[in-house]
């Protein structure tokens, strides 16, 4: 993974950080930019978010707890969909300026992966 470009372009951006976010392989931009390809199904949703500094933060659901293995990073994991929301907040760490696989109104629709939801979610 290209972790010191990445946040090397995130604080020149005057990002927080990047929240990537997948479900059923839906986004491959994520798996293209963190350069890695999970070992097994992904039915469960996971998070990682790579700060503008410090070390990259994971959340996964418990029984799909190793999928994010192949990248560096601490993780969280959840169960149940209040603890993900709860984790997740965790995870961003008061984070305000955040990048993610989403274009405003849906004007480049290559980049927008993210859901309506998730983007709810997290702001």
């Amino acid at each position: 993974m290209r972790l010191e470009e990445i946040q090397t372009a995130l604080r020149s951006e005057g990002l927080d950080g990047w929240l990537f976010f997948d479900h059923h392989r839906r986004d491959p931009l994520a798996y293209r930019v963190l350069q890695f390809t999970p070992g097994s199904m992904v039915s469960r949703r996971w998070y990682y978010f790579v700060p503008a500094n410090g070390e990259p933060r994971k959340l996964e659901h418990k029984i799909e707890a190793h999928t994010l293995d192949a990248i560096p990073g601490k993780r969280a994991t959840y169960a149940e969909w209040s603890e993900m929301a709860a984790r997740l907040r965790e995870i961003l760490g008061g984070a305000r300026k955040i990048a993610m696989q989403y274009s405003p109104m849906c004007s480049v629709p290559y980049v927008s992966m993210v859901d309506a939801g998730t983007m709810e979610l997290v702001r």
